[in-house]
């Protein structure tokens, strides 16, 4: 009797661990997932490799992060082309140029491989959808933020990089927020060109200039700056000269970037999501690979039964002085104190 009762015990433990050797092995050996971008050295791609690391090492598979260490489109186009040849289960990329990048998806959905935006959208491209942030509210609560600080009043330089369709819609937030505040004005619109020198170079000359200047009236009042590189910029260049009544609204969590928040240089900051950006994008992927869509390259968008969504919003919100300790804590605990 004993026998069989630890024989009883016995086949439902090992049908158990059957289940859990089942699930395991899920994942095939060349299951292969690349994460493609530009300037994938800076802070924020690598919370968003953070997010991409932590789904792959959940779920045990292979994973890369492909793109230059630059802002260099050509560059970012040759990774996702090596991608691509290197037959990857699926890819997430940011799209730098979504012109150039338009034929390189098209042609890796032709191959069978799913690819989704992360981030930068390509919407033109037969890409299966994106996710990032809704860039339009993310501007227009900068823009918020912004007639807050300059009191309904006051002229504002912009920086951004006009090719990227996540700045352009920023862009159109602030404008959205500033319609019915018509003496605030934004009296240059700045392309970086993916070059921070050019924002402190700019900010410099801008500072000359009011020094010299008898007439006020064309003084600036307000850095507005729509990616992650020009906040720290602009912040440093009025710290170095002393200049304490302008108001700067960066884009990103850099860590200099939030460091001037601390110091009440930089009186906000729009933060966004890549880390999530990341790890629901492989996760979506590998769903794909093992329920596979009856086509890639339907018209998902006007089908009402879809099982694909037109955009996945991961978020945004303001990071002021108020919150940035506790921002700053929670960054800690999600990639493990990486900056």
């Amino acid at each position: 009797m004993p026998r069989l009762r630890k024989f009883f015990i016995f086949v439902p433990v090992l049908l158990f661990l059957l289940v859990l050797i089942n699930c395991g092995s899920e994942h095939s050996a060349d299951e292969y997932y690349v994460l493609v971008s530009v300037n994938i050295q800076v802070p924020y791609w690598k919370a968003a490799g953070a997010g991409f690391s932590q789904a792959a090492s959940q779920l045990k598979v292979k994973a890369d992060f492909l793109g230059p260490d630059e802002f260099d489109p050509k560059a970012e186009k040759e990774a996702f082309d090596k991608a691509v040849s290197k037959k990857a289960t699926g890819i997430l990329v940011s799209a730098a140029d979504a012109k150039l990048l338009k034929e390189s998806i098209n042609s890796a959905i032709a191959a069978g491989i799913p690819v989704i935006t992360v981030d930068s959208d390509a919407p033109d491209s037969k890409r299966l959808f994106s996710i990032g942030t809704n860039n339009y509210q993310a501007g227009l609560a900068g823009g918020q933020r912004l007639v807050a600080e300059l009191k309904d009043k006051g002229n504002v330089v912009v920086f951004t990089m006009p090719g990227q369709a996540n700045l352009a819609d920023r862009l159109l937030g602030y404008r959205a927020a500033l319609v019915s505040h018509p003496q605030i004005k934004i009296t240059r619109v700045v392309d970086i060109a993916g070059d921070p020198r050019i924002v402190f170079d700019t900010t410099t000359e801008i500072l000359g200039k009011e020094a010299k200047a008898k007439d006020k009236k064309d003084k600036v009042d307000g850095f507005v700056c729509l990616e992650a590189l020009g906040g720290k910029e602009v912040a440093t260049v009025l710290s170095q000269n002393k200049v304490t009544d302008k108001v700067i609204v960066a884009m990103d969590t850099d860590p200099d970037t939030l460091e001037f928040i601390r110091k009440g240089v930089i009186v906000a900051t729009i933060s966004q999501k890549p880390y999530t950006m990341t790890y629901v994008g492989l996760r979506m992927l590998d769903d794909y690979y093992h329920h596979k869509l009856s086509s890639l390259t339907a018209d998902w968008s006007k089908d009402s039964f879809a099982p694909v969504p037109a955009f996945v919003d991961t978020g945004s919100s303001v990071v002021d002085k108020s919150n940035v300790e506790s921002f700053l804590q929670e960054k800690q605990t999600a990639t493990g104190g990486q900056k």
